[in-house]
């Protein structure tokens, strides 16, 4: 297994063109796998002596860790997709993770922040500075568009239209789509290309640090959380509070969910589907409060 690991990753990152936040996930689910083996008596961690209740037991193993549905799946599918290249690679004769089971997924509703909210955050950052602008041109552009951490980070000054209103988007699975960008986001980004080209970085991101090198999706998260922590006691504060909130705002306003789905890069409408229920569990609530026969 020590040998096939990195050779797994390198199909991923040149074959799949997998996001290097997707790799080092893949890295830590494998590399817990691989010290489980070790740990059970597999000394080498030879995948050709692993056997399903092997599986199983690791499985078993990550639920006493009271570790979330949602990670025990994403381990699962991890365990299946290496042992899927392993069998084409001949480390194995076959795939013996494909009869892992999945557990059911929780109905966990996405967080998101009121429109009122929302405001609150994007009049946070201190304009007075580079950081300030850059800053809210980040927040802006997230909440106007809901790409992903990993699609910001990797936006170049070229991917911006200023006179369409547009970014090009590099999305999952090496698929690009065209995003409109509404008119705050659009001035945030001309204020941070105007100021950005005075401080004459030569990298081609458009977000870049104080040592004026691209922008880290780990730098990107602590400065949205920053601001979200002063607007918001949810208790994920993350960048994709901001796409859950652009996508929730605009099925509240009546936008068409195969839109909204274009907007966001999902595969699948049901993915999509879920802001309908936020929707309905918001209306739920306003009757609960509103209607003089609802709680009697």
């Amino acid at each position: 297994m020590i040998e096939l690991l990195p050779k797994f990753l390198q199909y991923l990152r040149i074959e799949r063109n997998y996001s290097e936040l997707t790799l080092t996930a893949y890295k830590t689910d494998l590399d817990q796998f691989y010290s489980f083996l070790i740990q059970n008596g597999n000394d080498e961690a030879d995948l050709k002596k692993v056997t399903r209740n092997d599986l199983k037991y690791f499985i078993t193993v990550l639920y006493d860790q009271d570790l979330s549905k949602k990670t025990v799946s994403r381990k699962i599918a991890v365990l299946r997709s290496f042992f899927r290249y392993a069998r084409r690679a001949g480390a194995v004769s076959h795939n013996i993770a494909l009869q892992l089971i999945f557990p059911k997924p929780e109905k966990r509703l996405p967080q998101f922040l009121t429109e009122t909210e929302i405001e609150k955050v994007m009049s946070l950052p201190d304009t007075t500075g580079w950081e300030g602008i850059r800053d809210k041109a980040i927040l802006e552009l997230f909440y106007s568009t809901g790409i992903r951490l990993s699609e910001l980070t990797a936006l170049s000054c070229a991917q911006i239209s200023l006179s369409g209103s547009t970014i090009k988007v590099h999305g999952k699975g090496a698929k690009d789509r065209i995003v409109p960008v509404g008119k705050p986001a659009i001035a945030a980004i001309r204020n941070w290309m105007s100021e950005r080209e005075k401080l004459n970085s030569s990298a081609g991101s458009l977000f870049i640090n104080q040592k004026m090198k691209p922008l880290a999706a780990a730098s990107v998260q602590r400065i949205v959380k920053k601001y979200l922590e002063q607007v918001t006691e949810i208790p994920k504060k993350s960048p994709h509070v901001l796409r859950h909130s652009f996508a929730t705002h605009m099925i509240d306003h009546g936008a068409d969910l195969r839109a909204v789905k274009e907007f966001l890069g999902h595969e699948s409408l049901s993915t999509t589907q879920v802001y309908t229920h936020v929707s309905i569990e918001r209306l739920k609530q306003v009757y609960q409060l509103a209607h003089p026969k609802a709680k009697s």
